[in-house]
């Protein structure tokens, strides 16, 4: 294996043990059981709660590892970054590759398989200008994906896998939960998947807020190298191609390269 393999492979990390959550729940709950038992009902409840919102910021927090491997920057000294672009593809797709192609920048689309099944030309005309795809669920359920029970998480993540694998002819590599929210019936899925799940190290909010100087500060303000940028695209307020072309020209002011992982060394 080349060092450049052996580097792709340390990055793309597919949980081993999809499970081992419910034997850290166990023995924690084991714990708060014997403090109750021992120190008495306040004390426990207590501990009680503090197991809950430990898990509650697993789910919550995007860059959590408490119940998988994530991936939230790449490791390097060198002025590149990774660009990812979620939610779409959207009738903005056709504009924003032309964009990336002016700046001679790569990303990654992490896209919604519905909205793909609608549009998969723009797919796969994302793969021929050198860009990659990511499974950003079925249907992105953006309000309770993070509160999703085994059997629909595992058919938002499953079947986004096999409709874009449908349409491009290949499966994806990495995996963006909605929202960034992973709970603890992911990691099974991305397994089944080969999947790695990719969170961020720089973002403005810009699938919600539509001020290009103020989320295009905040974005260039978290660059550093081997950053990963959350971006979007489609969003209601309509200024995304105007946000994503302001941190190109930040990057290419401050010499940042953007990467696909893949090609990444």
């Amino acid at each position: 294996m080349t060092a450049s393999e052996t580097l792709n492979s340390a990055l793309h990390r597919v949980p081993r043990q999809p499970h081992a959550w419910i034997w850290l729940a166990l023995a924690l709950h084991l714990g708060v059981v014997l403090v109750w038992w021992r120190w008495g009902w306040a004390l426990g409840l207590a501990c009680l709660f503090a197991t809950h919102m430990l898990f509650l910021w697993g789910t919550m927090r995007p860059q959590s590892r408490l119940f998988g491997p994530v991936l939230s920057r790449l490791p390097t000294e060198k002025n590149v970054v990774w660009l990812t672009v979620d939610d779409g593809p959207s009738h903005e797709t056709p504009a924003l590759l032309d964009l990336l192609d002016g700046h001679g920048a790569k990303a990654t689309f992490f896209l919604v398989a519905d909205r793909a099944a609608a549009r998969p030309e723009l797919v796969r005309e994302i793969l021929r200008r050198g860009h990659g795809v990511g499974n950003h669920s079925r249907s992105h359920p953006q309000a309770w994906f993070w509160a999703l029970g085994p059997r629909r998480m595992a058919a938002e993540i499953d079947q986004a896998q096999a409709t874009l694998r449908d349409i491009t002819g290949q499966a994806p590599r990495w995996f963006r939960a909605v929202v960034g929210m992973a709970n603890p019936f992911v990691s099974a899925s991305l397994k089944k998947n080969g999947l790695a799940r990719v969170a961020w190290s720089a973002r403005g909010f810009d699938g919600v807020r539509g001020e290009p100087d103020s989320v295009v500060a905040r974005i260039v303000g978290a660059l550093e190298p081997g950053a990963i940028v959350l971006l979007h695209e489609g969003a209601s307020h309509g200024n995304n191609l105007a946000i994503i072309e302001g941190v190109l020209k930040a990057m290419d002011e401050q010499g940042y390269r953007a990467v696909l992982p893949e090609n990444f060394s």
